[in-house]
């Protein structure tokens, strides 16, 4: 879906991995529904939509389409701290898990990705027909 803002046309989404602290395997099916929630919550606030959600026992994976204006650092950390706080307070056993306040590993991973593969867009632009 593209996004329309004051004579801008986007069409941006990103694929982003949150992998917990030490890679514990504290996200059961209850925390990750939860987790879903928040997320999409989340992605409301910052104008910004969670397309596709799903996760392991030690991470999650996110599609979110997103506007120009995101910095999409802020957000990310954003969305740990959010996401850290209200699962450590209404999970106990995840808070329990870790010595420490914390949930999500320091970092995440984003890729950028849309309908067109890379290869593609190198040709569409080695094709263009520049001016003489």
């Amino acid at each position: 879906m593209r996004k329309y803002s004051g004579g801008t046309i986007s069409d941006l989404k990103m694929h982003l991995v949150l992998v917990t602290k030490y890679r514990r395997k504290v996200i059961t099916k209850t925390v990750l529904e939860r987790l879903y929630e928040l997320i999409a919550a989340t992605c409301a606030k910052w104008d910004c939509e969670l397309q596709q959600f799903n996760g392991e026992r030690n991470h999650v994976h996110l599609l979110i389409e997103y506007t120009p204006k995101m910095e999409i650092s802020k957000f990310a950390n954003n969305l740990k701290t959010v996401s850290s706080r209200l699962i450590r307070k209404e999970f106990p056993a995840v808070k329990d898990a870790f010595r420490k306040d914390v949930f999500w590993q320091i970092g995440y991973y984003v890729g950028s990705c849309g309908e067109a593969s890379l290869e593609a867009v190198k040709r569409y632009i080695a094709q263009q027909d520049p001016p003489d």
